[in-house]
This record gives C-alpha cells, structure tokens and sequence, in this order.
C-alpha cells in the first residue's frame, strides 16, 4: 500500500508492506526535507557514496521501490524502513532531525491504530487536508472520488490487471479521455511536481474524475472486462461519458473545467513563479 505522509505540509512518499507489517520510506524525500536541497537526488547520490565507503551497512541494505515520480510515472527510488532511516538521519545535519524523528515515531503509532480501526485512516485524511485549508464541501468531494476509485481498482485486481504500471497506465486513458489531457500535461498546467494530481484538482475536476471513474467500471462489470486490453476499452468508454458531459457543461456555462488552480503553498507558488520567468 503506497501513500503520501505529511511532516509539516511536506510530502513523503511511503509504502505499507502488509507482509512484513513495515513502513517504507522515499529517503529523497526526507532529505529534501531535513536539508531544503534544491536537487535532493544529488545529495542523496554523494551521501550514499561517502557512507559505502565508509562501510555503512544501513545503505547497503536500503531497498529500491516503485514510487511515483514528479511525471507521474512510476519509477523506482531508495526507500529505507523506520530504523534505517533513524541511522541515515544521524548522518545530515539539520536542526529538523528531532522532530522528524518524534513524526516518524508517530506515524508508526498511527498505523497501528489504523489496522485496529480502519476509519481512523479516513478521520486523518479528513485531518490533513484541514490542516492544508481545504473546505469541507472539497473534502467531501475527494472523499467521495476515492471510494469511486477504490471500487475501480478492486475490480482490476480482480480481473487480471495487478501491476502498478498497468495501473497508471489505464488511469492514464480515462483521464485523457474526459479531459483531453494526459495526467502528466494535467500536473503540469497546475505547476505540480510530486505532489498527487486529485489533491489539487477543483471540486468539477474531481466530481468529472469520479463519473469517468464511475461510468469505467460499471460498463468493464457489465462487459466482464478482464486484462489490461478489455479494461483499456472500458476505460475509453467511460471516459467518454464523462467527456461529453464536461463538453455539455463548458458550453452552457461558457467556462473550463479543467483549471490550471492548485493548492500549493504561497512559498512553493513563488517558486514556481520564479522558475517560470527564468524559462
């Protein structure tokens, strides 16, 4: 089970593995937060190489996973477990080490909570998405969106599409189906690197994401779509559906859907801001 945990408005991706009932962790992730590199992956390059030859056995037994990357696509990168994470923390130095570490403790507490109670996961997403200032009709909506996607991808996982990039790759012809975008280009009209597209999408973005979604899944049940081919029809057709309705709407209300509107933080829009000018 992948995700994205948040220390201080800040993301990081993780991955749940229920067999070894283990947090992973995407370490340039945690070091652009301890260190605010402006290129994490570089950082992370030289400290790797200093601490193998040094001989630190903590590097050399940190894994490689599937995560999704700033293009959206899944690509793999260095993860390290909660105790290999503690050792390489002690290896930069940054006055956020300590809380990082109370945050890492926490969210294996949190976890524990959650398998014993599995609303609490959803009482948290509520609880993160309030502390990022979203309204409470959004959060609804995004809510709402998830459960239409967790109802999609069951039925993948049903019938013969169980990769990771066969996912991303039928996520990706519904929603350049509905909205004539693919997920990347829609990431990228919003200015968004690794942050989740749904996080940052308008309440008629999600609301046309969960009809498409919605409408896929329904017609792959009643086709008895199965496999990565049949699924992929399925997905144009739903999205199709939404589409059309997207087009209806625009031209009764002489306004676009799709919005170029994020939620970023003001730090992260000026940013942006200057990167754009810079190009």
């Amino acid at each position: 089970m992948s995700g994205i945990k948040l220390f201080e408005s800040k993301k990081v991706r993780t991955h749940w593995d229920e067999e070894k009932e283990t947090w992973y962790f995407s370490i340039v992730d945690v070091i652009e937060i301890l260190t605010d590199s402006p290129n994490p992956q570089v950082y992370w390059r030289v400290l790797k190489k200093r601490l193998k030859d040094e001989g630190n056995e903590t590097v050399t037994n940190c894994n490689a996973l599937k995560m999704q990357a700033a293009d959206g696509k899944m690509r793999e990168t260095d993860v390290a477990d909660t105790a290999q994470l503690l050792r390489l923390i002690q290896s930069i130095p940054s006055p956020k080490a300590e809380p990082f570490k109370q945050w890492l403790a926490k969210v294996g507490y949190e976890r524990m909570q959650e398998m014993a109670d599995p609303e609490q996961s959803l009482d948290r997403a509520r609880e993160n998405w309030q502390k990022l200032g979203r309204s409470e009709k959004w959060i609804q909506q995004r809510m709402s969106g998830q459960e239409t996607r967790n109802k999609l991808t069951d039925y993948w996982k049903q019938n013969d599409v169980q990769k990771a990039d066969e996912f991303a790759f039928l996520t990706n012809i519904i929603h350049h189906e509905w909205s004539g975008l693919s997920v990347k280009a829609h990431k990228n009209l919003k200015n968004l690197k690794t942050q989740n597209l749904r996080d940052h999408m308008t309440e008629a973005e999600l609301i046309f994401t969960a009809l498409a979604e919605l409408s896929t899944r329904q017609i792959a049940e009643t086709e008895k779509a199965k496999g990565i081919n049949q699924n992929a029809l399925a997905g144009k057709k739903g999205g199709k559906i939404a589409k059309d309705a997207r087009l209806a709407l625009e031209q009764k209300t002489g306004k676009k859907v799709i919005s170029s509107e994020n939620f970023l933080p003001p730090a992260d829009k000026k940013k942006e801001l200057k990167q754009g000018k810079r190009k």
